[in-house]
């Protein structure tokens, strides 16, 4: 084998073990991930995940805390236990 084939040789093999190593490292994305639910009335003024209503685009873009149109989403089974100062959170939209 020459110089430049051996140095060729060892790269490869060091991309190799590279790869095969962030492969074993990597957490598969399914199975893992929290169950999560959309709750209303929850998010304070720009920090709802979507649904901001009219004049609104989607994320973000929430106009006020609370608002009734706006949702974040929130670990199963715990939105209807949020207490806000407009009231608990909801799984449907809150009419203002």
């Amino acid at each position: 084998m020459t110089t430049r084939s051996i140095a060729a040789t060892a790269l490869a093999l060091g991309a190799l073990a590279a790869g095969a190593a962030m492969a074993a490292d990597t957490k598969p994305m399914t199975g893992n991930m929290p169950k999560v639910e959309k709750c209303y009335g929850v998010s304070m003024a720009g920090k709802n995940d979507c649904a901001a209503g009219p004049g609104t685009t989607c994320a973000g873009t929430s106009k006020m805390d609370y608002q009734g149109n706006a949702w974040k989403n929130v670990p199963t089974g715990t939105c209807t236990s949020m207490k806000t100062p407009r009231g608990m959170g909801s799984l449907t939209p809150i009419k203002s």
